[in-house]
């Protein structure tokens, strides 16, 4: 049987599960006409919201809401586009949904609508990318910053790299197509330059695009220790509100609880685990060996320890143990009852904070050491929404160009570089882009968008 095409008509809800005062049903592809004129007795005009009745085969009405009817080009996929606007209510939507498809269109996939925006040339790669970033944004700071990739921002600085990088490479492949001709000192001094410039805008982009990744992931913090030591307490204090339980009795905390919190707009979720030691309690240990497993997958890791008592042998086993990409923030508990005043210390071992997670003594330093770890820097107000994938992109770029620079009196290993350089610039745009990245890209979205 054949496959999804994209010159089929589709057709998906596009507000969210459950019931509300309004949903919306969205159809796109070609010449939507006929299909409008069935469901609603006609078509509306182009951009004009109108109020029509939705009708079914015999001509019963489904529903009573507004039509809105985008003509291709001027559309979201750049097709015609037919909206649906009626109640909210899940069968409601369900009818109208299912009378589309008996008008001829299928049901769409995930991210379906964006993708063909994206193919339509409505959206480059990173726009469409920053669709699903703003629906998904945890923070406030997180969903401007999306909202600056969807606008183009993020596309605007790939675009100007790939201009200068072009300029460049015209400039190289002269010397390569005419090698006859006397190649000005003035010309290699000016490759000499416009590479360092290129190098450093290369390296701002990634700067910007490491910060807009921590809003957009967050970072994921453990705190962990032995029992009795305020990890609960210290969770509840961080959240604002009380979530774990905390009791005097040792082992109070089985399983793992998460919470989101906000600093300055940067999410981290923070997993308060079971208290680590040895123990006969067989579901105590079941929590304990989950709590090994989430520092495993952790990116930072708060080690609780009571300050009356200092670092102990067992919080050095607790250490020894750790992977090796976690340095852990050894934060001295209950200050109040040690007589410790609060601060933070940094060297090379990593961070010491005294802080009493009963009086809130402590805690702004806590925060401020949590942002450093996620390599968080203030002002961040011109940074893009970038995945992971754009930072492998733009890291590539930087390594082709360091490789340019020592090749360059080689003027086709250089030439080589810059064009390796600018298709991996193409590839975040999606000016290069597999089918099979596409599909994994546009499969994380929500159906309807």
């Amino acid at each position: 049987m054949a496959g999804p095409s994209a010159s089929d008509v589709i057709a998906a809800i596009g507000t969210a599960p459950g019931r509300g005062g309004i949903g919306i049903v969205r159809v796109s592809g070609k010449r939507l006409e006929q299909l409008a004129s069935r469901l609603l007795g006609g078509v509306p005009a182009p951009r004009l919201a109108v109020r029509a009745t939705f009708r079914g085969a015999a001509g019963e009405p489904i529903d009573d809401g507004i039509a809105l009817f985008f003509a291709a080009p001027a559309s979201y996929t750049g097709e015609d586009v037919l909206e649906l606007q009626g109640h909210g209510g899940p069968v409601v939507l369900q009818m109208i949904l299912r009378r589309c498809v008996e008008l001829g269109a299928r049901l769409a996939e995930p991210g379906e609508f964006t993708r063909r925006a994206f193919l339509n040339d409505k959206l480059d790669l990173a726009q469409a990318e920053g669709v699903a970033d703003l629906i998904d944004a945890a923070t406030e700071a997180a969903a401007r910053c999306a909202l600056r990739s969807l606008r183009g921002e993020f596309s605007e600085v790939i675009g100007n790299l790939a201009k200068r990088l072009v300029e460049l490479r015209t400039l190289v492949e002269a010397t390569l197509d005419f090698p006859e001709e006397e190649i000005d000192r003035v010309d290699r001094e000016d490759a000499h330059g416009r590479l360092r410039d290129l190098q450093e805008a290369v390296r701002h982009a990634l700067a910007r695009g490491r910060q807009g990744s921590v809003l957009r992931s967050g970072l994921q913090v453990v705190l962990a220790g032995q029992p009795n030591v305020g990890k609960s307490s210290l969770l509840n204090r961080l959240a604002g509100e009380d979530l774990a339980i905390v009791t005097e009795i040792p082992g109070t905390t089985r399983d793992a609880v998460r919470q989101t919190v906000q600093i300055e707009g940067v999410p981290l979720n923070i997993i308060d685990t079971a208290g680590l030691r040895d123990t006969a309690d067989k579901v105590e240990a079941i929590g304990i060996a989950r709590t090994w497993e989430a520092i495993e997958r952790a990116d930072a890791m708060l080690l609780i320890v009571d300050a009356r008592e200092g670092v102990t042998a067992a919080d050095v086993a607790i250490v020894e143990r750790l992977p090796r990409k976690l340095k852990p923030v050894t934060v001295f508990n209950k200050i109040d009852l040690s007589g410790d005043a609060p601060r933070a210390e940094e060297d090379e071992q990593g961070w010491r904070i005294h802080v009493s997670a009963r009086t809130g003594e402590g805690l702004d330093a806590l925060r401020r050491a949590l942002l450093a770890l996620a390599g968080w820097q203030a002002g961040g107000e011109d940074v893009f929404m970038a995945r992971e994938r754009h930072l492998v992109s733009l890291e590539r770029v930087a390594q082709a160009l360091e490789r340019a620079g020592q090749t360059m009196p080689q003027s086709e290993l250089f030439a080589e570089e810059l064009r390796l350089a600018q298709r991996e610039l193409g590839s975040i745009t999606g000016e290069f882009s597999a089918d099979d990245l596409l599909g994994q890209i546009f499969a994380r979205f929500c159906v309807g968008k």
